[in-house]
């Protein structure tokens, strides 16, 4: 709640990332654009929590997830086209 926002950025960037590698399999699309929706939230109430004086708007926060997180896609090929890669007919 208290460090800068790149600095919390790169963390949930790396976050993000790092289950978009792993879940990111044909038709689980909506799951991780679900997810990124969720951390954005999350994020979003809590930058807003932090001051007393002038909190950032949602226009702002929105511009922050655009740098920061990433957008979720299919990184993995269906498992039988994989299979005719590596094994050839």
């Amino acid at each position: 709640m208290h460090d800068p926002v790149p600095q919390t950025g790169k963390w949930l960037k790396s976050v993000v990332q790092g289950h978009f590698n792993y879940y990111a399999v044909p038709g689980n699309l909506d799951s991780l654009c679900v997810l990124r929706d969720r951390v954005l939230g999350f994020w979003g109430r809590t930058l807003r929590r932090r001051s007393q004086k002038r909190r950032p708007t949602w226009a702002r926060i929105l511009a922050w997830a655009d740098r920061w997180l990433p957008q979720p896609r299919v990184l993995h090929p269906y498992p039988h086209d994989r299979f005719a890669a590596s094994h050839p007919r």
